[in-house]
Order: structure tokens, then C-alpha cells, then sequence
């Protein structure tokens, strides 16, 4: 029997629980696991719903919508492996990670390709009989580099992409394109010690803390909706270079935490904030 998810979002009212859940028994579906949350500031519903049946799309929809704000959000998806395309330059620890968790069949994604701006992971990635694109950055513009880069994008249409230690800025053009659809990760200085070589500066300020996080991408550099996070206890003891290998280690926990919830589509985008049934 297939699995289904319902995401619906829409302002709040009385009943909508019971109203919703009503209508999937009236369908003869059997409801899995549900969730709802409602945000008072903005007088926000949210529900997750994971059901198992036959449905026929557009029937249900239709009924759904009958008893739902005329402006709700509602999306109905079958529970599958998402695509995605991981988009890495030169470091190789959350990519590595996710080619093993991929090898595993620990996270619901195929990993269809990787496309890197260097060629120094290919060896790694081939190892895993992924698809690997180097696509060269030098001697060409960032507008030229891009439309190499999202022609080879296109040809696999990749339900995400990742970036996994990408350091290249993405226009906004390829960001509208996956708008909510774009997952990065970086070190969780940020403000703080931005820039080159983060580590040794914290090290330097004796910080205490460090950690990750992963957000989707929007034009605002690093400032879109934090997925997850995850931090570790540092001390004295550790020096820099301690410091950054504890940090990668953090990186890519968090990264492939972000990507689990992104593709079992936990996650809804309010604003730039998420809710996450987790």
C-alpha cells in the first residue's frame, strides 16, 4: 500500500484537526503519524500528516480544500527517495559522509551527481559510481561559470541540491529556481569570525563553544531558514587545528540531519523561519 505525506498550511480556525483528519477516513485512508502546530503571532496552522491508501489526487485535494481557507497551502506527496545533485569545491568531509550514508541507504535521497569547481574529489566520488562534473571556474565569469554549472543541474532535474562546503556564491537566478530547494552548511561563528581561517580565530578568543548549521539558501549570503543545528563543548585544550576537525565533524552531522528532514518533508518555510515536524 502506498505512503503518502499531507502538508497543509493556512491560517487557524476551529475544528481544523477534525475536520481534516474526517475527511481521509471518509477516503479510507489510515493516518500513520500526525502533527500540527499553530503559531499565535501570526495566527498560523500547520499539519503533518503521513497516511497510507489509494488516492485519487485530485479528488481528495478537492475535498480538502472544501473545508480549508480559500488561500491554505496544501501539497500531497508520495513517500519516496528524493534526487539530488551535492555541490562541493575542495574539502571532502560532509561530501564523503554523504556519499557513505548514501551507500548505506541511510538517508531517503540518490545522490545523481556531484559538480565541483575543482577535480581534486573525483576520485572519492567515482569510488561511490556517482557521476562526477568538474566544471571550472578559472578564466570565465560567475554568470559564464553558472550556466555551466545549472545546464548540467538541468539535465539530471534533481528534486535538491546541496551544498556541501560549495564556496561559491549562487546568483539569484538559480536561487528563484530552487527557491526552498538549495540546503547549505556552515560553521556556527557566524557573525562572528567571518571570513577566512574562522578556527584560528576562535581558538585565538579562547571561544568554548562551536557548531554548525544548515539552512536553505536565499540572497541574503547565509541568513536563510535554519533547518538544524548542533554544537560541541571545546576548551582550552584543544587547539586550532582541533578545533576545525571537531567543527567538520559537527558540519556534516548536521548537514545530513537537514537533508533527512528536508526529504521525509518535515520541513515548512514561514517567513525566514521553519516549522519541523521532526
Amino acid at each position: 500500500m502506498t505512503t503518502y505525506v499531507l502538508l497543509i498550511a493556512c491560517a487557524d480556525r476551529k475544528g481544523l484537526i477534525h475536520k481534516i483528519t474526517g475527511i481521509l477516513y471518509d477516503h479510507d485512508l489510515n493516518i500513520i503519524s500526525n502533527g500540527e502546530f499553530v503559531e499565535k503571532e501570526t495566527n498560523s496552522f500547520f499539519m503533518r500528516t503521513e497516511f497510507s491508501g489509494e488516492i485519487e489526487t485530485s479528488s481528495l485535494t478537492d475535498s480538502l480544500r472544501a473545508v480549508l481557507p480559500e488561500t491554505a497551502y496544501i501539497r500531497l506527496i508520495e513517500q519516496k527517495k528524493k534526487d539530488i545533485i551535492v555541490m562541493a569545491t575542495r574539502e571532502s568531509h560532509c561530501l564523503g559522509d554523504l556519499l557513505m550514508r548514501h551507500y548505506s541507504q541511510s538517508l531517503p535521497v540518490v545522490i545523481r551527481a556531484v559538480i565541483s569547481n575543482y577535480d581534486r574529489l573525483r576520485e572519492l566520488t567515482e569510488k561511490f559510481h556517482v557521476d562526477y562534473h568538474y566544471v571550472s571556474h578559472e578564466g570565465c565569469s560567475r554568470q559564464e561559470h553558472e550556466a555551466r554549472v545549472s545546464a548540467i543541474v538541468d539535465r539530471y532535474a534533481p528534486d535538491y541540491l546541496v551544498l556541501a562546503k560549495y564556496m561559491r556564491i549562487l546568483s539569484p537566478v538559480l536561487i528563484r529556481q530552487f527557491e526552498n530547494r538549495i540546503i547549505n552548511i556552515h560553521h556556527s561563528f557566524l557573525p562572528a569570525f567571518i571570513g577566512a581561517k574562522p578556527y584560528e580565530r576562535a581558538y585565538a578568543r579562547g571561544v568554548k563553544i562551536i557548531g554548525a548549521t544548515a539552512h536553505f539558501v536565499n540572497d541574503n549570503l547565509d541568513e536563510g531558514p535554519i533547518i538544524a543545528q548542533g554544537v560541541i563543548p571545546v576548551s582550552h585544550s584543544h587547539s586550532a587545528r582541533d578545533m576545525a576537525q571537531a567543527g567538520k565533524d559537527v558540519e556534516k552531522t548536521v548537514l545530513a540531519k537537514a537533508l533527512k528532514l528536508v526529504a521525509e518533508d518535515r520541513v515548512f518555510v514561514s517567513g525566514n523561519k521553519t516549522i519541523i515536524f521532526d
